[in-house]
């Protein structure tokens, strides 16, 4: 059996952890209603760059403020392979997360979205042979269901949107990846330096993308520049920001659970601010995610016996 201790001191890791993914998954779930906000003066790909590259400042005083407070042997690799793959992972992200946005329903691509911990669960299983417990997979099960029962009713199966249907599909691909590649990166560097870091290649292949294929980069009201700015402090520097403090401590694929909260959050905003209305089965959705998380929480480790 675990020693007291030990149970306290996981204990107390992984609920300040959750917290941190928790906030961070609400952050990110607010995205999409920045991007269509901005969508009429800047295109998908400028807006996806904007959202990394204005968080920047924010994320380098950051990174500052946590290394001066860290102990003077503490890890500060920079741009290891790990943090640039998961720059040009978060980049195919961003890409076909906002083209996905834009070409179908907010619901279709946050649902396909948050289908990101299938991959991260076949990637982990398949090509780096590492075993699931069946906890993760009961919690993914969950999830899947309640992401379904939360969001099902506002799905629509139409021709005219399967191209961004399929997009979000890409999204939830390169999400997984991205989870899997920070959670490498923060063994050797700080949750703060891993972000600034990675959003400095994904924002310099972004700007190239946004320049070669879209016809509108700058933005040029109030209303855009608030929510490109909202995008990148929110979104962006608190949501993955808080996305990399907990994958410093919790395992990649039960935090890639969490991010059906994602879903949770896109039904609270459309209930809050655009004024719709929360039904006893998407209720019924957001209590089965919350039981799954719960379902696959991480154990502590029983010290081997001697």
């Amino acid at each position: 059996m675990s020693s007291p201790s030990k149970t306290a001191r996981f204990g107390a890791g992984f609920a300040s952890a959750f917290a941190a993914l928790c906030a961070g998954a609400v952050a990110m779930g607010a995205s999409p209603i920045f991007v269509r906000f901005a969508s009429p003066e800047v295109g998908p790909f400028a807006s996806a760059f904007w959202r990394v590259a204005l968080a920047l400042p924010v994320l380098y005083l950051w990174m500052r403020i946590e290394e001066a407070k860290a102990p003077a042997d503490a890890p500060k690799v920079s741009f290891t392979k790990a943090t640039v793959l998961a720059g040009l992972a978060f980049t195919g992200d961003l890409f076909f997360w906002h083209l996905s946005i834009l070409n179908t329903t907010v619901a279709n691509a946050t649902f396909f979205a948050t289908t990101a911990p299938l991959f991260v669960i076949l990637i982990v299983w398949l090509f780096l042979k590492q075993r699931v417990s069946r906890g993760t997979l009961v919690g993914l099960a969950l999830c899947l269901a309640g992401g379904a029962a939360l969001i099902g009713q506002s799905l629509q199966v139409d021709p005219s949107r399967l191209r961004g249907d399929l997009y979000g599909i890409f999204t939830a691909f390169f999400f997984g990846l991205y989870f899997l590649t920070i959670g490498k990166a923060r063994k050797t560097a700080g949750a703060a330096r891993v972000t600034f870091e990675a959003g400095i290649v994904t924002s310099a292949c972004l700007l190239v993308i946004a320049l070669l294929f879209d016809s509108r980069v700058m933005p040029h009201t109030w209303q855009s520049i608030a929510a490109l700015t909202s995008l990148a402090f929110i979104s962006q520097a608190g949501g993955i920001g808080l996305l990399a403090v907990a994958l410093g401590r919790l395992p990649p694929v039960f935090s890639s659970l969490v991010i059906f909260l994602e879903a949770i959050a896109a039904a609270l905003f459309g209930w809050v601010i655009l004024g719709e209305a929360l039904t006893l089965i998407q209720s019924l959705g957001g209590a089965l995610i919350l039981f799954g998380i719960w379902a696959a929480r991480p154990k502590p480790q029983a010290p081997a016996s001697k």
